[in-house]
């Protein structure tokens, strides 16, 4: 610990996100990447976009990228922000409209950037537990607050909110930003995305690394009315006028040009996720109902870390999580492809026929 850094740093606890080995794993399990590679058309479209221009700066407002985007989604340009990954949008947001009088919001388990952005901004906050089931009962946010956060579907858990829940929040919850952050909405959730009009406070935030498989290039995007993306270039632009790169503005606009690919990859990763929910709980597993591309799971008998320890032994990396106490026993595991799901549920057969 430095002495030079500050009090603010010395306190901080930094989110600590999933391992990436140096080497290629046997299944590779753990970060929640989509297991099948970004369109053709983005791979062709990124070898056209490697020239000479990339010595100049980027377009700084991504006004192409940002028409395509409010084409997919019927909605104006105007109504769309854009910036590096869904993190740093988020932390744009934290900075801009949470430094409020009354603590923010958001679920005792959920995204743990949450509590990091907090601590590092000096902003106070409350957290409310999940339901015994492991929902989120929106029913107890409405209470005195200087925002509202969560992830739909909520994050390590997968369960989804419907947009109806989340509408009757917006309409008793008027006073304060409210933030729905929708880096999983693809796998099967209900986007609250059309609500921008009807809401002034309402923000909804997706990625690209995800559904789009572009996580190597760090792409998101924010939804909501002009005045809030107004405050939003207003933060970006007093810390970084250029966040998005020429090539990453590239991929991410073939990205959503390619509909057909996006929704067969999807469809893949929904249907393997389905059929390894089945196919361990014949083995002991019960398996929280998931609108994610991840399971979040535990068996009835053996211990978490046990089933972690014995995959990692055998090369495989799935996401443990032992903090806090409430989910010490839970297993969070990316959906891959069907062949890589068969994989995984022949070796989990495999340790409970060694009783591990």
């Amino acid at each position: 610990m430095s002495k030079f850094w500050s009090k603010n740093v010395k306190q901080l606890n930094p989110y600590v996100p999933g391992e990436q080995p140096e080497q290629d794993t046997s299944l590779k399990l753990n970060t929640n990447e989509n297991p099948y590679g970004p369109s053709p058309r983005v791979l062709a479209a990124l070898k056209n976009g490697i020239s000479d221009n990339l010595r100049l700066y980027p377009d700084p407002e991504s006004v192409e990228l940002k028409k395509t985007i409010a084409n997919y989604h019927n909605i104006d340009a105007a109504n769309i922000f854009v910036g590096n990954g869904s993190d740093e949008i988020l932390a744009f947001i934290f900075q801009g409209f949470f430094k409020q009088n009354h603590p923010i919001v958001f679920p005792n388990i959920t995204y743990s950037f949450y509590p990091v952005y907090c601590k590092l901004y000096e902003i106070n906050f409350n957290v409310i537990p999940l339901k015994s089931n492991f929902e989120i009962n929106l029913n107890d946010y409405l209470i005195t607050n200087g925002g509202v956060i969560f992830p739909n579907p909520n994050a390590p858990t997968g369960i989804p909110k419907s947009k109806h829940e989340i509408e009757n929040l917006l309409k008793n919850n008027n006073e304060s930003i409210v933030v729905i952050d929708e880096a999983y909405v693809d796998f099967g959730t209900e986007s609250s995305l059309s609500l921008i009009d009807k809401y002034e406070n309402l923000i909804v935030t997706q990625s690209l690394s995800k559904s789009r498989s572009l996580a190597g290039m760090r792409i998101g995007c924010a939804f909501a009315n002009q005045d809030i993306i107004q405050g939003l270039n207003r933060v970006k632009n007093s810390f970084n006028s250029y966040p998005i790169d020429r090539l990453a503005q590239i991929a991410a606009k073939e990205a959503f040009e390619d509909e057909e690919y996006f929704h067969q990859t999807v469809s893949k990763v929904i249907e393997a996720r389905e059929f390894l929910i089945n196919q361990i709980s014949i083995l002991g597993f019960e398996s929280l109902p998931s609108g994610a591309n991840f399971i979040f799971t535990k068996h009835k008998k053996v211990k978490a870390k046990l089933i972690y320890d014995e995959l990692r032994k055998e090369d495989i990396l799935i996401r443990h999580f032992d903090n806090p106490e409430v989910i010490n026993d839970f297993l969070r595991i990316t959906i891959g492809t069907y062949q890589q799901m068969e994989k995984l549920i022949k070796k989990l057969k495999s340790l409970q026929d060694l009783n591990v």
